[in-house]
């Protein structure tokens, strides 16, 4: 009897990550990607068939290691990622590098890896963008640059993969609510209303859409926007 396909979710440990884990596992097997273990194996104690896949993105050595055992991946979804607001004025070289080694160098690197395994099973990539990765605004420097060379990354990855079977979407959901969305809310002063924004589960049915897809269509390029409230 055939398994069922595997799925990778970084930033799974909570908010989007964790809601798009949740969405894929009644058809998939998913690996739990995230930094802080015991919150791993608490999202795997909910999700039937999920295994924790603790390592730190960063860490060139602990990457390469995590990945050895897989050889055939058929979705890989992005999501974890930091948010550092500031103006070019305020923003420290600090800054500007923590936003592209998580949301760029991390997604580039992890991507590099397993394109054998994705390749072997004609597989999905699926970056968890930003609406920031489309229109840039004032005091958002480090972050929504990040999120436009993240877009870049899977406009190249498309360009260079749907010939070898590989389909890539960038899914830009509006302001979420989630524990980021409350610290950058805290950090521009102002009040935190969660009816306001997406919810994590809203963003994750996108996700779920573009890999369900048949497998005549390619879902590229996806945008999500709160609806308003009265």
């Amino acid at each position: 009897m055939a398994q069922e396909p595997l799925a990778l979710v970084t930033g799974a440990s909570r908010g989007i990550g964790a809601a798009v884990a949740h969405a894929l596992a009644p058809t998939h097997r998913v690996l739990l990607g995230g930094r802080d273990g015991d919150a791993l194996a608490e999202r795997a104690a909910e999700i039937p068939g999920s295994t924790p896949w603790p390592v730190d993105l960063t860490e060139p050595d602990a990457l390469r290691a995590a990945i050895q055992d897989i050889d055939r991946l058929d979705v890989l979804v992005h999501s974890a990622g930091v948010a550092t607001l500031g103006s070019v004025e305020q923003a420290s070289p600090a800054d500007w590098r923590r936003n592209f080694e998580v949301n760029v160098v991390a997604v580039a690197e992890l991507t590099r890896l397993l394109l054998p395994a994705l390749r072997a099973a004609k597989g999905h990539v699926v970056v968890l963008n930003s609406g920031a990765g489309l229109n840039a605004r004032a005091g958002w420097g480090p972050y929504a640059a990040s999120k436009f060379a993240a877009r870049a990354f899977t406009e190249v990855l498309r360009a260079e993969e749907e010939p070898n079977g590989i389909r890539v979407t960038s899914v830009h959901p509006g302001r979420t609510d989630t524990e980021m969305q409350q610290a950058l809310v805290a950090e521009e002063g102002g009040e935190y209303v969660p009816e306001r924004f997406l919810r994590p589960d809203s963003v994750a049915t996108a996700v779920l859409a573009a890999v369900s897809a048949t497998p005549d269509a390619h879902l590229t390029d996806l945008v999500i926007r709160p609806r308003p409230t009265r």
